[in-house]
């Protein structure tokens, strides 16, 4: 379990679907969370919230201006896609997946590490992937004008697995302990077609919530996790045994 100390988390992507439900859940063991996205606040839980764009430099260190006290977990949670066909992918697509989901993890992990990891000589930072970092989007699953996964996303999302294994070797002698989270499909409202033949594909028979993936989290910012660090935890209901 996440530890009685009030630990001070901060928590990129916090406005999202699984930003709102992480805010949540941490906020409910009795942690500090500062939230950060670039969009307007809508998460009412946050102890604090900065409007940042994690892909600008300049704008992570306004942050660390503004920041009034200590970090002890990292949960990079911000993350986006495309949906168009592969065929009429745009290098304004490509850009954009690539900055949000690899380029801005690298620059906050880079800052709030040589601010304040480093520092200390101890931290947790926490990733959040997904099992097509693992595996590629069975195409089979959708039909035209389906929100089909892209090529580009599970390509940030591998990347995201291998910055994890990256950091966790760099960041170990310092005391940072680095772990990623890979989620399969998550409810939330999709067409009821692609429910019934992603379902028909996962052992479980059903697709995930979101809160299923709060276990995970508890346990890798907890006491429990000491010795845990470079792991990918995949909690998919077995999607990619197969």
């Amino acid at each position: 379990m996440i530890q009685s100390i009030k630990m001070r988390v901060l928590i990129t992507g916090s406005e999202g679907q699984l930003g709102q439900v992480f805010v949540a859940a941490l906020k409910e063991k009795g942690c500090y969370v500062v939230g950060l996205d670039c969009q307007e606040k809508s998460c009412s839980l946050v102890d604090e919230y900065f409007n940042v764009d994690i892909t600008r430099l300049e704008s992570i260190k306004a942050f660390f201006t503004k920041l009034d006290g200590d970090i002890d977990v990292l949960v990079n949670n911000a993350g986006v896609s495309v949906f168009s066909p592969f065929e009429d992918r745009t290098l304004d697509e490509i850009n954009y997946v690539l900055d949000v989901n690899v380029k801005g993890n690298i620059l906050i992990t880079q800052q709030v590490f040589n601010q304040i990891f480093k520092i200390k000589q101890k931290g947790c930072i926490i990733n959040i992937g997904s099992i097509y970092g693992v595996c590629s989007g069975d195409m089979r699953l959708y039909q035209d004008g389906d929100r089909r996964t892209p090529e580009i996303y599970g390509a940030s999302k591998a990347a995201v697995i291998n910055l994890t294994k990256y950091f966790a070797a760099y960041m170990a002698p310092f005391g940072v302990r680095v772990n990623c989270i890979s989620p399969g499909g998550i409810a939330n409202f999709q067409d009821s077609s692609f429910v019934e033949k992603y379902e028909d594909k996962v052992p479980m028979r059903r697709m995930g919530k979101a809160q299923e993936l709060i276990s995970t989290l508890e346990y890798l910012t907890s006491n429990d996790s000491t010795y845990v660090t470079g792991q990918n935890i995949v909690v998919d209901g077995g999607f990619t045994v197969w």
